[in-house]
């Protein structure tokens, strides 16, 4: 309910309002409207923006943003303000009927389109942000609006994400923030104004202040548990007075069942059962054998990965190696053609030249040639040097850095086990103070929990569990082997109906969050014996099962688990080489399904799968050494990462090293490049210099047709290595094609085994249960036999033992007495006995399954006893806490009608003005009487004796109380001066402006269709007119409106 907040009125000022130059941003709190406020902007829950697409008659509106204090949309009829706050409403998941624009949502689509869009920004900061690790500083909510009339929800966080699409979430967000968009304190509609405000019945003003306050939601919620009270009474009066058990306690008592129907359904219902069995085995091996199919292809295909990896690699050498001799080949192309030019064009220079005169500078242009060739030469030798220093660099560098990506993911993996073995070590530390806490720390919690509702009488039996906690170990070395096979049973509870189950799943709710898993609970009939699975279960001379294994004080423990895994044909085999012979070398005993090994290892006929626990968390006494082990594993892992993080450190500095070092190598290769190309072309320079003397052209023609035969060899070799690359690059693309191939089967198997593996744990657990519903039908078909046989053994027995009486009455009376009856009317009076007989067994049926009928429905009756009793405690308990609800909800009541007076009488004071409410609670109505002028001079009239603008002033001062009573986040007002003259307009405009600057921490949207050229100058008022749409318009414009515009518009 609404908070009080504290309001600051002020006196009426008639000076004229500065006016706005410019609308500020609305997120940024700019000067107060009197000075005088201390109060800051809101951070939750206010309106940031609203975007509308095909919605009622408009194609699109918006985007648009809202200041966070008061915000005035100003514009023409018809210019889409209501549509606006119709989908404020209709898009914070209010119903059609409250924007009273229609009765049905898709009556909001627009004509000829196929949906609607709703898109509205909420605002989501500071310390009372709803998730704000989620959602950000802002929620956006977006709804989608069909044809058909339904809708669909998508919740955004700031950065646009995506976080939910359900509508309970927006419930609690709208929770959070205190929003109520069918509340008319919240958003009130010209038709809700209409409906109440301006309505001449008191009762609706009445219902107008219930409905604002909340009040109204509260007088429903009490009457609706008061209804369910009665009703619950009534049952129980019923049920009271006519006894159903004590019906079906005479009704067991009249039933029978005769032997031989029964005897045919139970061969009726062991060959259906058969079958049941039989298919459960089909579908068992079936999966059995897809899964070793797979397996044995994995691992066929898993070889020829490799050879095809191997191969990969080479062809990709191979194909590098000759693309290498290919540049190289086109490099020397390159000098032989560019020496041919410039052998040509000497012997063109020379031909043309025919001075002879420059031998002495000839030779000496030889020795400098020679000299430079020996230095090209020596330069060469130091470029390769330092080649094979670059390739040997590139090396290092490559495999310290294959190194260190592997020490990092083991680094990871060791991290991980450590994180792991931390908290077990915790569970561990926890569990030497309670046992319990070994299967988790909310475990004695949740049986105190329990207790306590055993008590109070909320199970028929008290559930059992965790079931780890009821059994103990013949011996200790079994424990890993036991958990693995358990696994999860060990954490799990039991009940015995389930019933009792939902009270124990409201328990767990109290102890575990939704996103964490919660113990298993099995639901099956409490016994006060252990199952008889002795021709079931799984016998060796050498090594025990499950079963044996474990002592087991509780019927119910041992049942549940026989269930749930057939613990008495799982063997305990500790050895793993001879589990493998047992269950793998040889044929396996009978009737075992599995084994397990000391190791955890689980043994299948067919297959192994190896364990990931190296020590049992559950089931192991000497809880001391487990710490211990921990701890050591702890410290050496913790060694193992300090050990891993410095070879990380020493192999990052290798790496740092190793690349300054190819860093200096390559600038040294460049400079020695730079120097041999200028010593190259400063030979060719000097080759090139006209000589004049001593120049054999014929020399250099036959050089030039030597150079010319060099460039064609080149040529054909560079064809060879090109045609040879190719070759080489299609190879290796078939190469990488065929490994890629055999890769992606590879991984495709993989996932296709691992559906299989769960489906096989199903069908194997499904063989069981069918076994065991065999062989019950069976052991009922061998009692129901032996009974038949009994009976029929004692009818041999009475013969005899009347022929024994009839030798005794001959020796004492010779001969038979004689009757009256004739031999054939005693015939049929025997048979007429035989068929009483037969129809008092066919009326009354088997005692014993008339026993066991009849003390299931007394368990019935005392538990439905037991229900009445709690029902009873707790409507009294309700009938008191009901009671002081509703003394609290009157004094509530009262409080906030004072408070509304209160203020109503303040704000009319404003203005001279003075007048009375009257609450009449019993009635439900209200009245108002408000008198304009001087309050001790004038009487009271009622609200239809004032003119339009006066009556239109009180309504506001009757809203603004409202406001003041009733918490929300923002406040919506459509069209609130519309029947208002300007001097009331003023006073009703001052009047919300205060009350908005005494509010900053809430945001104000008044729709108007008046100008709002004399606002005061603020930067937390903000004007947003919507111009009206252009003919073929179809996105309206709607922008911020300065006052200078607004000045000049008027």
């Amino acid at each position: 309910m609404a908070k009080r907040k504290e309001e600051n009125f002020v006196s009426h000022v008639n000076a004229k309002r500065p006016r706005q130059e410019e609308v500020e941003d609305f997120d940024r709190d700019g000067d107060e409207f009197n000075g005088t406020s201390t109060l800051t902007a809101a951070e939750v829950g206010i309106i940031e923006s609203i975007q509308l697409k095909n919605f009622m008659c408009h194609s699109m509106l918006g985007p648009f943003k809202f200041g966070s204090n008061v915000n005035f949309v100003v514009g023409n009829n018809g210019s889409g303000k209501s549509a606006v706050l119709t989908a404020l409403i209709v898009g914070l998941g209010g119903k059609a009927v409250a924007t009273n624009r229609g009765s049905s949502l898709k009556g909001f689509v627009k004509d000829g389109q196929n949906s609607a869009d709703i898109s509205i920004t909420l605002r989501n900061r500071g310390d009372d942000a709803y998730r704000a690790n989620v959602y950000g500083d802002s929620i956006i909510v977006q709804q989608h609006i069909s044809m058909d009339g339904s809708r669909s929800y998508k919740l955004k966080s700031a950065t646009g994400s995506m976080v939910s699409t359900k509508k309970e979430e927006l419930i609690a967000i709208l929770d959070h923030f205190n929003i109520q968009v069918d509340n008319p304190v919240s958003v009130l509609t010209q038709e809700m104004s209409k409906q109440f405000l301006q309505s001449k019945n008191e009762g609706d003003k009445y219902k107008f202040f219930m409905k604002a306050t909340q009040l109204e939601q509260m007088k429903e919620d009490y009457s609706y548990i008061m209804e369910t009270k009665e009703r619950t009474k009534e049952q129980i009066n019923q049920g009271e007075e006519v006894n159903e058990i004590e019906k079906q306690l005479n009704a067991i008592r009249d039933n029978i069942e005769i032997g031989e129907e029964r005897a045919a359904r139970l061969d009726r219902k062991m060959e259906e059962q058969q079958v049941r069995l039989n298919e459960a085995e089909n579908k068992y091996k079936d999966i059995q054998d897809k899964l070793e199919k797979i397996s044995q292809e994995t691992n066929a295909r898993a070889p020829e990965c490799l050879a095809l990896k191997a191969d990969v690699t080479a062809k990709k050498r191979a194909y590098n190696e000759a693309e290498v001799l290919y540049n190289r080949s086109l490099n020397e192309y390159k000098a032989l053609k560019k020496d041919d030019e410039q052998l040509c064009k000497r012997i063109e220079e020379l031909k043309k030249s025919s001075d002879q005169s420059l031998e002495p500078e000839r030779i000496e242009r030889q020795k400098k040639i020679s000299w430079l060739k020996e230095k090209v030469k020596a330069l060469q030798d130091q470029e390769s040097s330092v080649n094979q220093e670059i390739e040997q660099f590139q090396q290092a560098i490559e495999k310290d850095r294959e190194e260190h990506s592997r020490i990092m993911r083991e680094e990871l993996d060791v991290k991980q086990t450590l994180t792991f073995n931390q908290k077990q070590l915790k569970e561990l530390k926890d569990s030497k103070t309670d046992q319990l806490k070994r299967f988790g720390p909310n475990v004695p919690a949740l049986l105190e929990a329990i207790d306590d509702a055993d008590r109070r009488g909320l199970f028929t039996y008290k559930p059992v569990g965790p079931l780890g906690a009821c059994i103990h170990l013949r011996d200790p070395e079994l424990a890993l082997a036991i958990e693995c096979c358990l696994k999860g049973l060990l954490q799990a509870y039991c009940c015995h109906n389930h019933a009792d189950e939902r009270v124990l799943q409201a328990l767990m709710q109290r102890f575990y969050p939704p996103e964490t898993s919660r113990p298993q609970i099995i639901v099956s009939e409490f016994h006060s014996e252990i199952y008889d699975v002795r021709r079931r279960a799984c016998h060796h001379p050498e090594f025990p099962t499950v079963l044996t294994a474990l002592e087991i004080d509780n019927a119910v423990v041992a049942n549940s688990l026989i269930d749930m895994k057939s613990i008495e044909t799982v063997l305990l085999i500790k050895n793993n080489s001879v589990a493998r012979a047992v269950m793998q070398s040889q044929k396996p005993p009978k009737n075992c399904r599995e084994a397990f090994t000391a190791d955890g290892d689980q043994v299948f006929p067919g297959r192994y799968y190896s364990s990931e626990n190296r020590r049992p968390k559950f089931l192991s006494r000497d809880v001391d050494s487990e710490i211990s082990h921990l701890e050591n594993d702890i410290e050496n892992k913790k060694a193992q990462i300090l050990n891993l993080q410095q070879h990380l450190s020493a192999l990052e500095k290798d790496i740092k090293r190793n690349e300054e070092l190819l860093k200096r190598c390559q600038l040294h290769y460049k400079d020695l490049k730079l120097k041999i190309r200028k010593s190259i072309s400063e030979i060719r320079e000097l080759e090139n210099i006209e000589e004049h003397q001593s120049v054999d052209i014929a020399t250099l023609e036959d050089e030039a047709q030597e150079n010319k035969s060099k460039m064609k060899l080149v040529e054909k070799n560079m064809e060879q290595q090109e045609e040879k690359m190719e070759i080489l690059k299609s190879v290796k693309i078939e190469a990488e094609n065929k490994y890629d191939a055999i890769k992606l089967k590879i991984t495709q198997l993989s996932e296709l085994a691992d559906p299989l593996k769960n489906e096989l744990d199903l069908a194997d657990s499904e063989v069981d249960n069918q076994k065991r519903g065999k062989q019950h039908y069976e052991d009922k078909q061998k009692e129901h036999l032996d009974t038949l046989n009994k009976k029929k053994r004692e009818l041999d027995m009475k013969e005899k033992e009347l022929e024994e009486k009839m030798s005794q009455a001959r020796q004492i009376c010779p001969e038979r007495i004689e009757v009256q009856k004739s031999a054939s009317i005693l015939d049929k009076e025997i048979n007429r006995l035989r068929q009483k007989i037969q129809a008092e067994h066919a009326s009354h049926g088997d005692r014993e399954e008339i026993m066991r009928q009849y003390q299931e429905a007394r368990e019935t009756y005392l538990d439905l006893e037991n229900k009445v009793r709690t029902l009873k405690r707790f409507i009294k308990l309700l009938e008191e806490i009901m009671t002081h609800r509703y003394r609290t909800y009157q004094q509530f009541r009262r409080c906030l009608t004072l408070r509304c007076k209160l203020y109503f009488d303040n704000l009319l004071s404003q203005r001279a003005y003075c007048g009375k409410m009257n609450f009449d609670h019993k009635n439900e109505t209200l009245s108002i009487s408000v008198q304009p002028g001087e309050g001790n001079k004038a009487a009271f009239n009622d609200m239809r004796a004032l003119s339009g603008g006066e009556r239109s002033f009180s309504t506001v001062c009757f809203i603004l109380s409202l406001w003041s009573i009733a918490e929300s986040p923002f406040r919506c007002l459509d069209e609130f001066d519309v029947y208002m003259d300007m001097v009331n307009r003023r006073i009703a405009m001052d009047m919300i402006l205060k009350m908005a600057d005494s509010q900053r921490f809430r945001q104000f949207i008044l729709l108007t269709p008046q100008s709002m050229s004399s606002l005061p100058s603020s930067k937390l008022i903000r004007i947003l007119r919507m111009s009206d749409p252009e003919r073929g318009q179809t996105t309206l414009p709607f922008r911020p409106v300065t006052q200078e515009e607004e000045e000049d518009r008027s």
